[in-house]
């Protein structure tokens, strides 16, 4: 199968399973550049938040009134002397009514201030998550090719979509729990010492320790989660390889071998989660029995002191609900050592991809390339997809505008690596790649494959109208120009036979139309971007004979006027052409045309005679000129 694409179209996405050194600092300046447009959120979530603990710390209060001067003996404060004036069956009665209005008005403020800071959270996290989504999307947009060469999609996908949502999940929640409990504890620490300075001591002497033990386990679990999130990225892998090859899949009946690729990864994936919750399952206990020691402990010797009259009953009262509130903070940190783990995970891998700097370079004044006469020249150039395995060694050739130059050679050559750095998808080791004279490195990327069309082996058709497939190929294109591109590529004919015409939907890859169809609104894409220079790949290669004759017309119709170099598996197909250039080992073992090649009898000649002397594998099929 074959596919009309331009130079610019979106490839397959990969990243890294790890994140780079000196992460710390670049996920400090990733969340703070996340949230910076939405300081003025957050200075409002910020404010609640000071009313929300407020308003915690302000909660046994009336209820240390109650027990002390309604229940008790003990008289009133002289700030509210003023409460013996109002009719409300006595004094006692008054303050009684007067807290039971405070815990209304306390719980009220309370609420508000709680759903203002959710609210906001709420809005800042989706809206930091959406940037961040877009933010790596385009970072991975602007990445070479050899990025891609070297990772897996299922790694990608997963954090674009899984750690994305994790970071967003923490934003939203875990993050306010998070600062709420912090300043309770600033709040509460100076209530408790104004209270009983001793019994804060306890606190304050029991706290370094809880944190510490904290931070410990949560290094632990932060490890063990990462070996979750790898292998919850090999389940994506292979489910999307089995789904985007079904066909093959069913093809070969091997239905069950799939499964059993996926049971062993998610298998792995339950064993490390397992592993994860062991380490973490211990955390809160023992946070839970060590606060229970210090809350007994505070509980007999209040008691002591409440006998011997050294304190009230209220105030014992209120500094149990402060120190259960103090050691909160500590408790929910154990709980979100899971979260927090997972949330440093993922601005790990995340940034692993933000970090990656496999980008194309551009130079700041580049040249914009417009209207160009089709020059090509390779110099000198050595290329390998690993730099020490070379598969371009030093290849020299000329094509002069509007020639039809076909590139051949055995497998593996080179002939798809040296046509893929005319449009930067790659640059070159050593030497240097011409268009028009000029070194395509001075040029600007955009303007650059803007004057390049690809109509590549492989089909692939985005999920859409076929209108919007031809139109792919330049934004802004007329709905005349739609259909005058498809008739020029001999397309019309079909899709206005099908009942929705141009705007009947193409399913996934393009796979509910034929391999014809899929070809001809490839080269209907290419046609309507109108390029000087145009490559082929192979275009006929899996068309039936009437689909390739059909396909062929299209194809001279879209190379009149224009620089051709066309990769060629089928010598047939460039017999007709200006020129062949004969790749081998590295380096251009011949060059001239069909006829030229055969009379030397070298590497041209050999791959002549060993397609022709198997017809059965290789059957001759239709020249493109």
């Amino acid at each position: 199968m074959a596919e009309v694409v331009n130079a610019d179209l979106p490839q397959s996405i990969e990243t890294s399973t790890r994140a780079p050194k000196g992460t710390s600092s670049s996920m400090s300046k990733l969340v703070l550049g996340m949230i910076g447009p939405y300081r003025g959120w957050v200075a409002v979530i910020f404010i609640a938040m000071l009313f929300e603990t407020a308003m915690s710390m302000a909660g046994p209060w009336p209820l240390k009134v109650v027990i002390d001067n309604v229940l008790g003996t003990h008289p009133l404060p002289d700030w509210l002397r003023w409460i013996d004036d109002l009719p409300l069956g006595g004094s006692k009665m008054a303050l009684a009514a007067l807290a039971a209005v405070a815990v209304v008005a306390i719980a009220a403020i309370g609420a508000l201030a709680t759903y203002i800071d959710n609210y906001y959270t709420e809005s800042v996290g989706q809206w930091v998550a959406n940037d961040l989504r877009l933010k790596v999307y385009d970072h991975l947009q602007h990445l070479s090719l050899d990025y891609y060469d070297k990772q897996q999609t299922g790694v990608l996908l997963s954090t674009i979509t899984n750690d994305v949502a994790t970071v967003q999940n923490f934003a939203s929640s875990n993050t306010l729990d998070i600062l709420v409990d912090l300043l309770t504890i600033v709040g509460i620490l100076a209530l408790m010492l104004w209270l009983e300075w001793d019994f804060a001591l306890i606190c304050v002497a029991v706290t370094p320790f809880l944190l510490l033990f904290v931070s410990r386990f949560k290094k632990a679990v932060k490890t063990a989660q990462h070996q979750v999130r790898l292998h919850q990225a090999d389940i994506v892998t292979v489910v999307q390889q089995g789904l985007e090859s079904m066909r093959v899949v069913k093809a070969f009946g091997r239905e069950q071998l799939e499964e059993a690729r996926l049971t062993e990864a998610s298998q792995a994936t339950v064993d490390a989660a397992l592993k994860a919750r062991r380490v973490k399952s211990l955390l809160s206990p023992i946070v839970s029995v060590v606060v229970a020691g210090c809350m007994a402990y505070v509980l007999w010797r209040g008691a002591s002191l409440i006998v011997a009259d050294a304190m009230t009953i209220g105030a014992l009262t209120v500094f149990l609900a402060y120190l259960t509130k103090f050691f909160k903070p500590v408790q929910d940190l154990a709980k979100m050592t899971n979260a927090i783990a997972q949330t440093s995970v993922a601005l790990e891998r995340i940034q692993g991809i933000l970090d990656a700097d496999s980008a194309i370079p551009e130079r700041v004044n580049a040249r914009v390339l417009s209207g160009a006469r089709g020059e090509i020249t390779v110099e000198n150039v050595a290329f390998g997809y690993d730099p020490k395995n070379l598969i371009l060694r030093d290849v020299n050739f000329r094509i002069a505008p509007g020639q039809m130059v076909g590139i051949v050679g055995t497998t593996g050559g080179g002939k798809s690596t040296v046509v893929g750095l005319i449009p930067r998808f790659y640059d070159a080791h050593a030497g240097r790649v011409m268009v028009d004279g000029v070194d395509v490195r001075d040029y600007s990327k955009a303007s650059l494959r803007a004057q390049i069309g690809f109509v590549l082996q492989e089909t692939v058709l985005f999920r859409g109208t076929i209108r919007e497939n031809i139109a792919y190929g330049r934004s802004g294109a007329t709905e005349e120009e739609i259909i005058e591109a498809a008739k020029l590529a001999n397309a019309h004919d079909f899709i206005t036979a099908m009942p929705g015409g141009y705007g009947t939907l193409v399913g996934e890859r393009g796979l509910t139309l034929s391999g014809g169809q899929r070809q001809r609104i490839g080269i209907a894409r290419a046609v309507i971007r109108n390029a000087p220079i145009l490559i082929l790949d192979e275009p006929t290669a899996a068309l039936d004979t009437e689909s390739e004759r059909l396909v062929i017309e299209g194809l001279e119709r879209l190379m009149k006027g224009r620089t051709v170099i066309t990769i060629a598996h089928r010598l047939s197909t460039i017999r007709d052409a200006d020129k062949i250039i004969v790749l081998k080992d590295g380096v251009v073992a011949e060059e001239g045309n069909h006829d030229e090649l055969l009379t030397k009898n070298g590497v041209y000649a050999e791959l002549h005679r060993i397609q022709y002397e198997q017809p059965s594998q290789s059957a001759p099929s239709q020249s493109l000129h």
